[in-house]
């Protein structure tokens, strides 16, 4: 028998995908527990109890300073050397919109844990246009070394958001991302190009909808694959491509 794939689900205040992101780590065959920030700090060796770990979509705190920035700093100060081990022992990480601007506020994106040398150069900004942005995107994988995607794939995912605009401070700071392979997931349109709002719906630099870290186990995402897990989830029914995520982590966890 297959072994069991234990997956931590964090909540904090104001985040709100939580009960998506648990049934779509179910529905990919997961043992999955969703626990409050709070119990994880009181013991950080918690999360030695499990192969994945993944922060969900929507306004911890209230977004209060930046989004994500509270809920970023209580991993870094609370459990910041747990987490290095957590990623070191082969474990994976995943941050879905708000849980990508707090995986890149907490230096987990994109150089990993611990890497100052990335500190400051990217962050998550409000979208280009000032608005929030509720709307179906297509997406196409960059990243060549990743267990959550298949180089090349195309998937299909809601975005809900306001601050999701990915921001580099330079241009020599997007092509070390495209150099060192962090990029994970692009913006693009139905054929798989690259084009202006709204196949890029908050003006991300490069198109940037994802990042990894170098090992490719850590995943950031602003798009919501957690919400298009069944066939009837995608408006247009061309499938439920969120769920090849999780299938792929469980896999690769059980293999491990």
């Amino acid at each position: 028998m297959a072994a069991n794939v234990r997956v931590l689900v964090l909540r904090a205040a104001g985040i709100n995908c939580d009960a998506e992101t648990v049934f779509a780590w179910e529905q990919a065959g997961a043992d999955v527990d969703l626990l409050h920030i709070n119990r994880v700090m009181e013991r950080p060796q918690r999360l030695r109890d499990y192969g994945a770990l993944t922060i969900p979509g929507g306004f911890s705190y209230g977004d209060d300073i930046a989004a994500g920035k509270v809920l970023a700093n209580q991993l870094v100060h609370h459990l910041g050397e747990e987490l290095r081990r957590f990623v070191n022992d082969g474990k994976l990480v995943l941050g879905t919109c708000n849980g990508f601007q707090v995986l890149v506020k907490a230096g987990l994106l994109p150089g990993g844990a611990g890497n100052g040398d990335w500190r400051g150069r990217v962050t998550i900004a409000f979208n280009e246009q000032g608005r929030f942005e509720d709307r179906w995107v297509y997406l196409r994988a960059e990243v060549s070394h990743s267990p959550w995607l298949d180089p090349g794939e195309m998937v299909r995912f809601p975005i809900a958001h306001a601050e999701g605009r990915f921001v580099a401070d330079s241009d020599e700071t997007l092509a070390r991302l495209r150099t060192e392979d962090l990029v994970a997931l692009c913006y693009v349109d139905a054929e798989g190009n690259p084009g202006a709002f709204p196949v890029n719906p908050n003006g991300s630099d490069d198109h940037i909808a994802g990042l990894t870290d170098p090992t490719g186990r850590v995943l950031g995402l602003m798009p919501h694959p957690e919400r298009n897990i069944h066939p009837r989830h995608d408006p247009l029914g061309r499938g439920p491509s969120g769920r090849r995520i999780f299938d792929r982590a469980v896999a690769f966890l059980r293999a491990s």
